[in-house]
């Protein structure tokens, strides 16, 4: 396991620059500022960071470009420009007296504030860059986090108790696919995907009988996503009491009692979504209508929709189409999807199947909310991916051991607690 960790963080020195995105700069600058930088120094080495990024993938374009491959290099002047663009911005608001906050203001006071509602990531940025500075800071938290989503997918397999070639079959998937390239971004995706996966290791603990442990990984899962990004803790902590639900009345119709498992996870989801809206709205954090606003304003940059909700119901269904069309006609993430299903239904861990597709239903919940076909990567979608990283290993658990099942190994309760 820790071999396999390894060797994936010695393949991302191959990309040390050049992952960010533009967001990224407005957590980086939330860090810095967190660390004690001023204003200034922040957007400095926020902007430098951002700049640097943008040079790098500029040469690397134009040396492999047929065309223009033996061009003087761009770096310098993509970086000059970047540079010039970036502060013409940041000078102007801060003159203006947008000065607020822990984010230096490179968008709007109204956009930035979606950014200081989530502390989770900058704080885990921050000992990385006070240790390693900002380029190979930033890098090493991609890479911690990034190596922790692998081990997580590990321990959950074990907690099944899948043999340790599958254990390391999951592992691997998950570096491979777009899990892995997404967590490396200086995104709070990475750190999503992290608290994600160690709320469904909980829920595997509490399908096998360790009912309080599994409670406080998923309740502190869910405390702790609440930081980085509330809406995901709110789409967390609500797949997971539906699927509890879906369980507990499942077992009942069939007259068999719900499990004190399939019962804390759901109540520990439902907290989650009553503490996610309770405390959102005491910190007057930003709704779910002003992020409506800001996708259909592009950032706020036009006057505000007076009928939003229609117009994003009808965007909602402009994009599910176009999006359903792409998947078509390249068809790889639904067949992953189909496949890790069939995975995580079969046999003994039927139980745990639900709650695995609840936690992969909310990259599709994600999705939904911000519904912009331009993102790139598929970033929004991702935690989707987790339904393949987790079930593919265990729907070719039979294969991988010779074509034999492999049997409950601690007695029949536990193999029917899983069911």
């Amino acid at each position: 396991m820790l071999v396999l960790a390894a060797v994936f963080a010695l393949l991302q020195l191959a990309n040390v620059t050049g992952r960010e995105t533009p967001d990224s700069k407005n957590y980086l600058s939330y860090a810095l500022s967190l660390r004690g930088d001023s204003k200034r120094e922040a957007a400095a080495l926020s902007i430098g960071y951002a700049c640097a990024g943008e040079a790098s993938t500029a040469a690397r374009r134009q040396s492999v470009d047929v065309l223009r491959f033996d061009a003087p290099d761009p770096g310098r002047r993509v970086a000059a420009e970047c540079r010039e663009r970036e502060w013409r911005h940041v000078d102007a608001r801060l003159r203006a007296g947008q000065t607020g906050g822990h984010t230096v203001p490179f968008m709007p006071e109204r956009f930035m504030r979606i950014f200081e509602a989530r502390p989770g990531y900058p704080v885990f940025l921050l000992p990385f860059l006070t240790l390693f500075g900002v380029t190979w800071g930033v890098w090493l938290a991609g890479v911690a986090v990034a190596a922790a989503g692998g081990v997580l997918v590990f321990l959950i397999l074990r907690t099944l108790r899948a043999p340790p070639f599958v254990r390391l079959t999951g592992q691997a998937l998950y570096y491979v696919l777009p899990c892995g390239t997404t967590a490396m971004r200086p995104m709070t995706e990475g750190l999503t995907l992290a608290l994600t996966l160690a709320a469904v290791w909980g829920c595997a603990l509490a399908l096998d009988g360790e009912v309080r442990a599994g409670a406080w990984l998923v309740g502190g899962a869910l405390a702790a996503l609440f930081t980085v990004k509330h809406s995901q803790a709110l789409f967390l902590g609500l797949c997971l009491a539906g699927a509890g639900a879906l369980i507990a009345v499942r077992r009942r119709w069939r007259g068999r009692p719900a499990g004190p498992g399939v019962v804390v996870v759901a109540v520990v989801g439902g907290f989650g979504v009553l503490g996610t809206l309770v405390l959102a709205r005491l910190l007057h954090w930003p709704s779910g209508a002003e992020s409506l606003q800001d996708l259909l304003t592009r950032h706020f940059e036009r006057p505000d929709r007076a009928r939003v909700w229609p117009e994003f119901l009808r965007l909602q269904g402009n994009f599910w189409v176009e999006w359903l069309r792409r998947q078509l006609w390249q068809p790889l993430f639904v067949a992953a999807l189909a496949a890790g299903a069939c995975g995580v239904a079969r046999g003994p861990r039927r139980a745990f199947g639900v709650f695995a597709l609840g936690a992969a239903w909310t990259g599709v919940l994600t999705q939904a909310g911000h519904p912009d076909i331009t993102v790139w990567g598929d970033r929004l979608i991702v935690p989707a991916w987790l339904l393949p990283v987790l079930g593919v290993p265990l729907l070719l658990e039979p294969v991988l051991r010779g074509r034999v099942a492999l049997p409950a190994q601690d007695g029949s309760e536990r193999a029917h607690s899983l069911r």
